[in-house]
């Protein structure tokens, strides 16, 4: 598979890309709770509540992401260590 390269260099790619992405959403999500605990300080209980629980859910597609980015290279290494499941695949048998 002449494309190794590219396969494994789009998976390093993305999975960067999933980083930085659920990176900035909680830094976001974090960001407006403390600007919300700031204005309503007695209603600080359920907004710490619903940003755990925001961030929880960031994170799981994040992980989602990381392992289908893995799961990507991890294919293209296989198609390499096995020519003639590569051409035989191309063909489409």
């Amino acid at each position: 598979m002449e494309n190794l390269g590219f396969a494994l260099m789009g998976a390093g790619i993305g999975a960067g890309l999933v980083l930085v992405g659920a990176g900035l959403g909680i830094g976001r999500l974090a960001g407006g709770a403390v600007e919300g605990i700031a204005r309503q300080p007695e209603a600080s209980g359920k907004i710490q509540t619903a940003m755990i629980i925001a961030a929880a859910l960031i994170e799981g597609v994040a992980f989602f992401a990381l392992v289908v980015c893995m799961g990507i290279g991890d294919q293209a290494m296989k198609l390499q260590a096995r020519p003639e499941a590569a051409t035989h695949h191309a063909e489409g048998k």
